[in-house]
């Protein structure tokens, strides 16, 4: 008798190992694709503000103007950075990038002194530059602007593909973690049914017989979900060491809006599970359960 309960003991914490492994790996999955939903916003956003119009200023304007000009524009509402490049730093940035020097055969600098504008995101779209390249050019001080236009389409049609695919295999791989869990919570209940027929025969309420399933299952999403937010967070520290310049897309609050997510996710599916596979169970009667 001794040994027959060791053994339905050690199978019965197999079980929850089972679980509980199986429970993270389908978490850690879920937790990539809340990860990656979250960032794609900030990716949009950096994308977007490293995007730069060019501002030629006109010959006549001098340098302490155009210093100025530069200072006020970081007054403007949609100017996320600027800086000033005068004739001579454009003259020299050129000659570097063609290995020859212009003015040699020219005999004058034939390089324009600019401002490099970086918009906010919420500006980096066909409408608004096409307003802000009017207003710009309407100061006699400025002779052109500009811009890739073409490339600031490309790059908002594409993440907004990306972020309609991500949101569509979001719901397709939420059904599918639910029923992957589903499955390994019915097959540990599944187990125990004889012992959920023996204590609705003696009385017992389907309350009190669910409630010690319900907090085991709350207890393994809970470890499971603490074991999937440590993968992850090892995961994204990882790739921080060896890139540091995810840093500009990928903050704490995305990875703190992860491990919140994976926290909740584990521990209520896990537990909506359970109570349905229980239910299940207490609704059958004795010659159902011995023939499943």
């Amino acid at each position: 008798m001794g040994k027959r309960r060791k053994q339905s003991r050690r199978r019965y914490g197999l079980q929850v190992v089972t679980l509980c492994i199986s429970t993270m790996m389908v978490l850690v999955v879920l937790g990539l694709l809340v990860f990656f939903v979250l960032t794609t916003r900030n990716l949009s956003a950096y994308v977007k503000e490293n995007l730069t119009v060019t501002v030629m200023l006109d010959d006549s304007v001098s340098d302490n103007q155009a210093r100025l000009m530069c200072r006020d524009m970081y007054r403007r509402v949609y100017t996320r950075h600027a800086d000033y490049i005068s004739k001579a730093e454009a003259q020299r940035e050129q000659s570097a990038a063609m290995g020859a020097d212009p003015s040699e055969f020219l005999g004058f600098n034939p390089f324009s002194a600019t401002l490099e504008v970086r918009l906010k995101s919420a500006y980096a779209n066909r409408d608004s530059l096409r307003w802000i390249s009017a207003a710009l050019k309407k100061d006699p001080r400025v002779a052109d602007v500009a811009y890739q236009e073409d490339l600031m389409d490309s790059v908002n049609d594409n993440l907004r593909k990306v972020s309609v695919a991500l949101l569509a295999l979001s719901v397709l791989l939420t059904c599918v973690s639910f029923s992957l869990i589903n499955s390994s919570v019915r097959l540990g209940v599944y187990s125990r049914r004889f012992l959920i027929h023996t204590m609705k025969l003696v009385g017992a309420s389907w309350s009190f017989i669910r409630r010690p399933f319900l907090r085991r299952a709350a207890a393994i999403g809970v470890v499971a979900s603490l074991l999937a937010c440590a993968l992850l967070g090892a995961g994204a520290y990882a790739v921080w060491y060896y890139e540091p310049g995810v840093a500009a897309v990928v903050t704490w609050r995305e990875l703190a809006a992860t491990g919140a997510a994976v926290f909740l996710f584990g521990l209520v599916i896990t537990t909506l599970c359970t109570f349905f596979s229980v239910n299940r169970f207490l609704r059958m009667s004795a010659g159902e359960i011995y023939k499943i």
